[in-house]
Formats: C-alpha cells, structure tokens, sequence
C-alpha cells in the first residue's frame, strides 16, 4: 500500500498532497487525540484559523496556526463540513483561510471532520441523541429487573440518579431534531421504537415542540413507570391538544384502563361514535367541551354564537344529553375523551 501510494504521488502533487493530509489524519486518530489537540494539530497543518463546534453544547475550539486559542470575533468560514456520528450531524468544522481556498481544503476538511467525530464518540458518547433502540428498551422495559434497566441508563450517558421523563412521540419528523428542541439541555437520548419514537431526556420543556408533533410526556423518575404514562398522556391527545403531561391527567388516567369493549358499549360513548361521523358536528363538540362556554368555543370555530347554540341544540338531541347543564357538560367531556382514547 504504501509503494502504490509513492508511485501516486510521484504523479500528481495534488495526490501527494493528499495523501500526506489522509496519514497525518491517520495518526493523529491512532494517538487518540482530543478536540483541543486536533484542533491545533489541524490549524498548524492548514496554516490558517481552524474551528470545532459541537451542536448539544454549543462548544466552540477555535486555534490559530501557532498553536494558541484564536483571539478576537472569528471571521468568515472559507469553508466547512459537518461531523457525523451515528448518522447524526453532531457539529461542524471549519477554516478561517484568509484569501484564495487551498484546493486541499476540503479534503483536510472532509479528514477532521472524521477525526472529531471519532473523538467525540471516544471522550464524550453522550453528546449524540439518537442511541442503540435495544438500549433504550431495556432502559424503559418493565420486564427488565431494576439493575439491568439502571445499567442501560449509564450506558445511554445518564448519571445515577439523574431524574429522567420518558417521553412518547408521533410525528413525521426527524426524531433527533425533536429531541433536541425538546431538550436543549443534554443528555437526552431517543430511538424508534415499534409505532411510537422514544425520547429519555432530563428536562423537558413542550414548549419547543414543533407543529404537528403528538406527544405524550411521562413523570421524571423510574423510566419503565414514566414510559408507561408517556403512552397513556399520548393517547390522549387530540388535535387541539397535541401535547398531554400524564401528571395533568389526574383521574382522567383511569379512563385509559377500561376495557376497550365496555368503553365501546357505552350509551354515552356509542353517541359519540354516531356523532363523528359528521367532521363539523365533532369539532363543535370537541370545541365546547375543551372550553366549557359556547362563546369561547364560537370564538374557537370563527363562528357566532348563535350559529354554534343551534349546533348544539342538535348535537344535544342526538347525544341524548342536555350539553348546557353542567352535569350534562361534564358526561359529554367524558365521553368524548374515551372515544378519542378508543380511536387512538
């Protein structure tokens, strides 16, 4: 290898050179280098101001070619490349070249990038999000005995007796962009896992979740225990609700254990199930019941009031319920809340 390598560089400098870039990186790999190392190690070899920012924590390693911490406001990259680990953008990498780009460049780029990652995997494993999912199973499993599932909890980067919430998610986007708003903070872990996506996280703040995310938010404490109230909170939530903490259920929770038959043979609820079937009838009863006042729930539907009083003077009718009386009010809520739970 190392003959086919001098026969190439004997052909083109450009090869040479690039060649020179792959082994210096090589080394520097094999030694185990840190982030501040390699950062020096690359300014001095790229003759110019090199940059290493890691996106979880927002550190920045800026160096100057003679080896020292780069002073003053950092100018504009000349050019960059993102560290990858675990097919997760974790950072990015970048040079300060003043004038002209060297066309090596980009290939010391494309080698630091590979080098950082490999150190950030090395020295500090819990700054990626998206983890093993047979990891975070056995973390949240309440078949494994409490050892095993702690075990797995260090393995993910969490310290002992950290308090960790468990956290159920539909959606169609990335599960590591997710995560990261959710949980700015690190450590917060997430995988797939069966229909739903994971996230184990120390803080949460539902806030930062983006439109269109469902997601259903266990207690902190014992994952396996918070997981199981993240599935139940995610059950719970509507469209107008896309976000539900198990602990703001309160009695509400007993409503996802009953069997699914005799929820469904409910009179109440089996009114219900007639009543969706119209889209516009649903919505007004899911506004009004979500407010407690037919203005509100006008103001809710960008309707006037009268228009939505004679909607649920039918919608009274056909329920069998009288929707204004509070006892009628609250019998509709509950109905309506395990339909959706029977839907979900």
């Amino acid at each position: 290898m190392e003959a086919l390598a001098v026969r190439l560089s004997g052909l083109d400098p450009y090869v040479d050179g690039a060649i020179r870039i792959v082994a210096f990186y090589d080394t520097l790999m094999r030694r185990r280098v840190d982030l501040p190392a390699l950062a020096r190690a690359s300014a001095g070899l790229a003759e110019c101001v090199v940059g290493i920012r890691l996106h979880g924590t927002g550190r920045v390693v800026r160096v100057s070619p003679l080896g020292t911490e780069a002073s003053g406001p950092p100018s504009p990259a000349s050019s960059t490349a993102p560290i990858t680990l675990d097919e997760e953008e974790t950072g990015t990498v970048w040079l300060e070249r003043p004038g002209p780009s060297n066309p090596l460049d980009d290939i010391l780029l494309d080698r630091l990038a590979i080098a950082a990652a490999a150190a950030v995997e090395r020295y500090d494993p819990a700054r990626t999000t998206m983890a093993d999912p047979a990891l975070v199973e056995l973390a949240i499993s309440s078949d494994s005995d409490e050892a095993a599932g702690a075990r797995a909890l260090r393995l993910l980067g969490f310290a002992p007796g950290l308090p960790v919430h468990a956290i159920a998610v539909r959606s169609q986007l990335p599960l590591d962009r997710i995560s990261g708003l959710v949980c700015p903070a690190r450590p917060v872990k997430a995988a797939p896992l069966a229909d739903v996506g994971v996230i184990l996280a120390t803080t949460v703040d539902p806030a930062r979740l983006p439109a269109g995310v469902r997601a259903g938010i266990g207690a902190p404490g014992r994952p396996g225990r918070s997981w199981r109230q993240a599935r139940t909170a995610l059950r719970f939530t509507t469209p107008h609700e896309p976000v539900v903490r198990h602990t703001d259920l309160g009695a509400l929770a007993l409503l996802a254990e009953l069997p699914r038959d005799l929820a469904r043979d409910n009179t109440d609820v089996a009114a219900i199930a007639r009543v969706a079937a119209d889209p516009q009838d649903l919505e007004t009863l899911d506004a009004y019941c979500a407010t407690g006042s037919l203005r509100a729930a006008a103001d809710r539907l960008h309707l006037h009031h009268s228009s939505v009083a004679r909607r649920l003077e039918q919608l009274g009718r056909t329920l069998g319920i009288e929707l204004t009386r509070p006892t009628g009010l609250m019998r509709a809520r509950i109905a309506l809340t395990t339909w959706w739970l029977l839907d979900a």
